[in-house]
């Protein structure tokens, strides 16, 4: 018998085990930390009949709206409450420092008190159709929503899509990551104490090709919400278009900084901390890229360079600058792509390998210069702390770079001259644009990409629409 601690899925407002279970190991020891029990497809089923009955009842969407605020308020609650407890075991799996877990959950409850906020104002309209016809729309939950959410922010990225689709009266399963998969039982257990009617969440913790798939391909899915890789999102796409199911895709991002000649270099080094640096790189939004006019590159290259080397590494309970990847595969995978970019004629300013003397996850904070345009490096998504720099001398030639791949989920500009920072900011491919700052915005701000990442949007007032349908009703009150 396993002395792990076990965790649980949660079908139908119960916990239940499995006949498996799958080992996460802590990124910083590379040493077994918990077990949790991997779902099948008959969990799938039963998951799946648990909120078709939930939908079916108008347990959620047939009550008055202010009763949904009711439970998002005392979700909110209650996972603060869990946070201290929740937030440890986030580190321990995920390898993210403390304080940053005990945001991550904090940032989870947020979700759900915003989306409170709008669970009553989801108002239809009239429509004047002459003194014959009354005319009005009403927007209607879609059903039962499948939502897989990635492994570097397991708890925030749920709660960002949960929140909303209860919040419009929607039943959700959950698909957690085979990786870090255990803080997420902490939003179901505020679910639980909030007093959510059974079937209305569920979490499943299982393998994306098996109860993934089983999940997006299911006749009673009404909605796919996705948030991971590109090669993933496309799968995920292929099975959904076999029953024309509606799907929200957040996928990834090469994104690039663009720094003029007259930025505050204190904000562009603030930035390449949080933006590259932080939770070790592994953020679909990185700052990946900067671009740096040529009269200010050694300079930044300099100062980024002292950053890098600064950082402390080690353990996320340490609260460290620097934490692990989060496994194995996903170091030996930037490990590699560093390798093949400094094989190709690109230059390590620093980093570029693992550190040595751990038997954790740990990557150096790397910088890479004179990547041609065109190398992977420079084109393809590392996940990890590697930031690449390249110099620019025209406006024209910095926009060009920054739009020159094929994905477009953020990006960023750095400049005194909020004329020009402006100008810019119109002209780059992304679904949000910083200035000054890169990860300006909040759970207010609608989140979400163009081309390879993805479509549809998360956060905001914006995203509470992507959980409904509208209706239209006409009525003909008056005979010819």
């Amino acid at each position: 018998m396993s002395t792990l601690d076990r965790y649980y899925n949660y079908i139908d407002g119960a916990w239940q085990g499995a006949d498996n279970w799958m080992e996460i190991l802590d990124p910083a020891t590379d040493e077994p930390y918990a077990e949790i029990a991997e779902a099948s497809t008959e969990d799938a089923d039963a998951a799946m009949a648990a909120a078709r009955r939930c939908v079916k009842a108008g347990a959620l969407s047939s009550v008055r709206p202010a009763q949904r605020v009711t439970w998002l308020l005392a979700i909110a609650e209650e996972i603060k409450a869990l946070t201290e407890e929740a937030a440890l075991v986030l580190c321990r799996e995920n390898g993210k420092p403390l304080d940053v877990a005990r945001g991550e959950f904090e940032e989870s409850a947020r979700y759900f008190e915003y989306y409170a906020g709008m669970a009553d104002k989801i108002e239809g309209t009239s429509i004047p159709l002459g003194d014959d016809y009354i005319d009005f729309t009403s927007y209607e939950p879609l059903g039962v929503s499948v939502q897989i959410v990635p492994w570097n922010f397991p708890p925030s990225i749920c709660a960002r899509s949960l929140a909303p689709a209860l919040a419009a009266g929607n039943a959700v399963i959950v698909k957690s990551p085979e990786v870090s998969p255990l803080a997420m039982t902490f939003l179901m257990m505020a679910c639980e104490r909030a007093g959510l009617p059974r079937g209305a969440v569920n979490l499943l913790c299982g393998k994306g090709s098996v109860v993934g798939s089983h999940l997006v391909k299911h006749r009673d899915a009404n909605q796919v919400v996705f948030t991971g890789s590109v090669p993933t999102g496309q799968r995920i796409l292929r099975d959904a278009a076999e029953r024309a199911t509606p799907s929200v895709m957040e996928l990834g991002g090469k994104s690039a900084g663009i720094v003029h000649a007259e930025a505050d270099i204190e904000q562009v080094i603030d930035s390449v901390k949080n933006g590259i640096f932080f939770n070790a790189g592994q953020v679909c939004s990185a700052m990946s890229r900067l671009l740096v006019h040529r009269s200010r590159y050694e300079e930044v290259v300099t100062r980024a360079r002292e950053l890098a080397e600064g950082l402390t590494i080690g353990p996320g309970v340490d609260n460290h600058d620097l934490t692990p990847l989060v496994s194995r595969d996903q170091l030996e995978q930037v490990e590699s792509m560093c390798r093949r970019a400094i094989e190709a004629g690109a230059t390590c300013v620093t980093g570029g390998e693992r550190v040595s003397d751990t038997s954790g996850y740990f990557m150096r904070p790397t910088l890479i210069t004179g990547a041609a345009v065109d190398s992977a490096i420079f084109q393809e998504e590392v996940f990890g702390p590697v930031l690449v720099l390249h110099p620019f001398d025209t406006e024209e030639e910095a926009i060009e770079l920054a739009n020159g791949t094929e994905f477009g989920l953020v990006a960023g500009v750095f400049d005194t001259q909020l004329d020009r920072a402006l100008r810019t900011a119109r002209r780059l491919r992304g679904g949000q644009v910083f200035v000054n700052e890169w990860f300006a915005g909040g759970v207010e701000t609608p989140f979400g990409g163009v081309g390879l990442s993805g479509f549809g949007r998360e956060k905001g007032q914006e995203a509470l629409y992507s959980y409904v349908q509208t209706r239209n009703i006409a009525v003909r009150i008056k005979s010819a």
